[in-house]
């Protein structure tokens, strides 16, 4: 009827009355969902954020190549990347407080640290990075120290590791670790384990790392050598004619005057050397990181290479030995775990998490150089 419709019409016409929260809910996600690609206006804290980290990213990237030049004439790749190692594997992955959880925080420059057993001979790896560390005053140490690892691997053949930056030093020698946290070579254990398997598994569980990170990050023997001096686990120790035919080249293997008749190095640049002679490695090219430390050429020259009860456990525990034979077919499956297992030694509570300074930069933390 005429009053049906002039009542529907009226009633189109009145403003509508408060709708129900349930009803704002919905429009408010559909609202919501219509605007989520829109990029919000950044707040004048991120922007300064994005300011501050412009410096750091910059310095990273200078140190970076002062460090490739200096390695590549120094080939000091394995020791940068056994500098690295030792600050980072302090790490407890059941500690939630800072610094007490370890890591790398720098920590190993103090005399407390350095001292340890397990970190004989690395004084002279922090000695190479003082002078960087003073050109980049910007840097922590624990970011230069693991700049140093990450661009000894990648000089010397292996992967580009996109390591995250902006780390917190500790500043006293109290913060230090306490000694023991590092893996051994031999029985007896520190850690009281019957066996080589289970002390891996002990010391590398605790930082947090699977049964395939631990062969993963064991590969880095793939480059390196042990020095009798430093960790006593063989008798062949500085200079050259204290070396193998491979660390070198002792009277009787051909070299003469310490030079080796073929280079160590993963470019084959034989008149760079292999820096100080002696000591025992893993590997016959042992400036190359590649997967040979899976080929398991010890068995072919025992009496030149290097092969722990630690090295052993890799091909002999039933678990681990699956993964070692997967890394000796495959050097991309290796560098792609390595890769991403060597990442996570980076783990130090984020800065803000850390210590609520002014001075922590947080800003860089996900940033590669």
């Amino acid at each position: 009827s005429n009053d049906e419709r002039v009542r529907h019409s009226s009633s189109a016409r009145r403003p509508p009355t408060s709708a129900s929260p349930r009803i704002m809910d919905r429009a408010n996600a559909r609202v919501a969902a219509t605007t989520a690609h829109i990029t919000r206006a950044p707040t004048s804290a991120y922007m300064e954020d994005v300011v501050n980290q412009t410096p750091y990213r910059a310095a990273l990237r200078a140190c970076r190549d002062d460090l490739w030049k200096f390695i590549d004439e120094t080939n000091a790749n394995p020791i940068f990347v056994r500098l690295a190692w030792h600050d980072a594997g302090t790490f407890d992955y059941h500690v939630r407080s800072w610094p007490k959880c370890g890591g790398a925080n720098g920590s190993i420059r103090f005399e407390e640290e350095m001292s340890h057993g397990a970190n004989a001979g690395l004084s002279k790896a922090l000695k190479y990075l003082e002078p960087f560390k003073a050109k980049h005053p910007l840097l922590s140490y624990a970011d230069v120290i693991q700049l140093a690892g990450a661009t000894a691997i990648e000089h010397a053949g292996g992967p580009k590791i996109k390591m995250r930056y902006g780390r917190v030093d500790v500043e006293t020698p109290e913060e230090c670790a306490r000694e023991g946290n590092l893996p051994g070579a031999e029985p007896p254990f520190g850690d009281g384990s019957p066996d080589a398997a289970t002390h891996l598994r002990n010391v590398f569980g605790r930082m947090g790392f699977s049964d395939r990170e631990i062969v993963a990050l064991s590969g880095a023997h793939t480059i390196g050598r042990a020095f009798k001096e430093r960790s006593g686990v063989t008798e062949n120790g500085y200079g050259a004619k204290n070396g193998t035919k491979f660390t070198g080249c002792p009277a009787g293997h051909g070299g003469g005057g310490g030079t080796c008749p073929f280079s160590a190095r993963h470019d084959g640049d034989a008149d760079k050397g292999v820096g100080m002679e002696g000591g025992r490695s893993w590997t016959k090219h042992w400036l190359k990181f590649d997967n040979s430390y899976f080929k398991r050429e010890h068995d072919e020259d025992p009496a030149n290479l290097l092969w722990m009860s630690t090295d052993k456990a890799l091909h002999v525990d039933d678990e681990f030995r699956k993964v070692f034979e997967e890394y000796a077919e495959s050097q991309e499956a290796f560098f792609a775990d390595f890769a991403a297992a060597y990442k996570k030694t980076e783990r130090v509570r984020r800065a803000v998490e850390a210590r609520g300074r002014d001075r922590v930069r947080v800003v860089t933390w996900d940033m590669t150089p």
